[in-house]
This record gives structure tokens, sequence and C-alpha cells, in this order.
């Protein structure tokens, strides 16, 4: 049975086309991760790792889960896959700009869940979700 799990909307003080360029490639991303550290606390940032189309964190108790960038819409899409996780589904962040200076932003899952284990992880799945929207809204673009 196919689900899907989506942030609330984020409003994002940057432009759209700058956020698209931050977050299509990956590295940049590892090259923010001290920065990244001071909204999201030091120890959330440990276990993960990117380079320009990968994504992979270490998620007690599931192990390690790896995201790979599978497309690309300029400026408005960036869409992700599963390669190493124990449970396949898709991920994508949508950008709309609001202005030539902001934007706002959604993320979404789409996985294929039998109902057992959906009732057992929407709740923690949603809320990581929007944990990571709030993360992502809350990166400073302009200064990168």
């Amino acid at each position: 049975m196919e689900s899907k799990f989506e942030s609330s909307v984020k409003m994002i003080e940057a432009p759209q086309q700058k956020v698209y360029e931050t977050l299509s490639d990956l590295s940049r991303l590892e090259q923010m991760k001290d920065k990244l550290r001071d909204h999201v606390g030091s120890d959330k940032l440990d276990g993960f790792s990117f380079d320009h189309d990968t994504m992979t964190a270490q998620v007690p108790p599931v192990g390690s889960i790896t995201l790979r960038i599978v497309d690309r819409e300029e400026p408005k899409t960036i869409k992700f896959e599963t390669e190493q996780s124990p449970m396949a589904f898709n991920f994508w962040i949508q950008l709309l700009p609001l202005s030539d200076t902001s934007c706002k932003m959604k993320l979404t899952i789409k996985a294929s869940l039998n109902p057992f284990i959906k009732g057992m992880i929407s709740k923690p799945l949603s809320e990581a979700l929007e944990k990571m929207a709030d993360t992502i809204a809350q990166i400073n673009y302009n200064n990168l």
C-alpha cells in the first residue's frame, strides 16, 4: 500500500535558485556540517556523510540509510531514491519562489508500507521529516 508523508511548508529567506543550487549538490552540505551543527545540535550530524549525489545517515536502531539523487528539475525539485535501506522509499524536495529573495519548501516521502509497519512508523517518520524540513529551512543560504 502506497503511503505518503509530507512536511509542512517552510519559508526560506533566500532565492529559489540559490537554495536549489545548494541542495542539489549534496557535497555542499558536507562542507556546511559545522554550521548545521549549530542549528540541530552537535550530536545529530555525526552519523551523516554527503557527496555530490548521495547522503548516508546512521539511524538507530535501523542502521545505515543511503539516499541517491535520481532526478533534478532546476530550480524546483530534487528527487531521491533509497540505495541502501531496510525499507525502499522515494524522497523529494520541492521549492517554489515567493519573491526574488525568498521561496517556500516542502519535503515528501512516498513508500509502500503494509498497514502494520505504517502504524508503527507513521508518527516517528512524520516527526523526523518535519525536523529535517526545519533544519533545511534554517540554513543561511545567502552566506554560502
